[in-house]
């Protein structure tokens, strides 16, 4: 049986998913969750063999969310499902760990292909997408996995305090990815950071 867990912030397309997927004899939906936190709550208590996860969601967002799942079930699959198709939104989701990746624009039966395609270890990406490029260009990012992963919870508003609770390191640690974050990025201090990421999520 392939058991899921779906974290997605509008509630029509959680039950558009679950109607569609409720009548095949292989797929059983375990959990539901409208934000990050909620979703990693449903992942620590019941372990599904495969995560659908948007990535702009409240609380924290699914690149934060994933990140967490796969440090701490690394055998979890995570299918990204989502309206972003730029191409730095679906390298933050493959580095955050996860193996697939659909626009919510693609018929319901894709979902289902993909969450059968990755509950076989596979890899499952939207035709529509462009993924041989996006691998290709990632090493050519400035920012560390980690720096992206900070960045992304600084574009929330979220103090170094904040984000080290989140991220169960030092604020200290922190504030030194901050400092490094300003300086590859030729920035000029904490506010033009700020601005930076917000003007750049999940798009730069």
């Amino acid at each position: 049986m392939i058991t899921v867990a779906i974290a997605e912030d509008h509630q029509a397309l959680i039950d558009g998913i679950k109607s569609y997927l409720e009548y095949e004899e292989d797929i059983s939906i375990i959990g539901h969750a409208n934000d990050g936190e909620g979703l990693l709550k449903i992942v620590r208590l019941k372990q599904p063999k495969v995560v659908v996860c948007d990535i702009r969601m409240p609380k924290m967002d699914g690149i934060v969310a994933t990140t967490h799942i796969k440090k701490e079930f690394p055998h979890i699959k995570v299918l990204a499902f989502t309206m972003y198709d730029q191409a730095e939104a679906i390298r933050q989701m493959l580095d955050a760990g996860a193996t697939g990746y659909i626009l919510k624009n693609s018929p319901l039966k894709i979902v289902l292909e993909a969450i059968r395609a990755l509950a076989d270890n596979k890899t499952y990406y939207d035709a529509k997408l462009n993924i041989e490029q996006v691998s290709k260009n990632s090493s050519k990012s400035i920012l560390s996995r980690r720096e992206k992963e900070i960045l992304a919870l600084i574009a929330q508003r979220n103090t170094s305090q904040q984000i080290a609770d989140l991220l169960f390191i030092s604020k200290s640690t922190i504030d030194t990815h901050r400092k490094n974050m300003i300086q590859k990025l030729n920035l000029k201090g904490a506010n033009e950071l700020l601005g930076y990421a917000i003007d750049r999520k999940y798009v730069f």
